[in-house]
């Protein structure tokens, strides 16, 4: 069936839930598991869509933004290190998370992304905007939703 399934994370408790089906679901079929977190890469100091702010350099929002990231993938690696799941895990700079989130998938030869929703409902979705949503919308790998 299913032997490397990719699991999204941005470390908030609506992702974990993602994060533990798919470390279960990895487990009962003896898949690998590939776990990303998608960074926004670095705005342009002054490009038109950008802002500026002052004393922030390029290392310093590199540390801010990838803080959060390697403490949601370290805890996606020790869960799936306590089930016993063969785990990798990877960070991806990306403006749109899913387009990062598919290129990640694909580059791991993965058979299915399983992703947490942050379950806002239709007109939610339309007006906020979703990850999950677009994500379905464009993969050719199966996804798994959950909430």
């Amino acid at each position: 069936m299913y032997q490397r399934i990719l699991v999204a994370t941005d470390g908030s408790r609506l992702a974990a839930r993602g994060v533990r089906e798919a470390i279960r679901l990895a487990r009962a079929l003896g898949a690998r598991l590939t776990g990303v977190c998608i960074v926004a890469p670095s705005p342009a100091r002054y490009g038109e869509h950008s802002y500026y702010a002052a004393g922030l350099t390029e290392a310093d929002y590199r540390k801010y933004s990838e803080e959060p990231a390697k403490k949601a993938l370290a805890a996606l690696e020790r869960g799936a290190r306590d089930a016993r799941v063969r785990c990798t895990t990877r960070m991806v700079r990306e403006a749109q998370p899913w387009r990062g989130i598919l290129r990640a998938a694909r580059a791991a030869r993965c058979q299915l992304i399983v992703m947490g929703s942050h379950g806002r409902g239709a007109v939610g979705g339309l007006i906020l905007g979703s990850e999950t949503v677009r994500v379905l919308a464009h993969s050719k790998i199966p996804v798994i939703v959950v909430r």
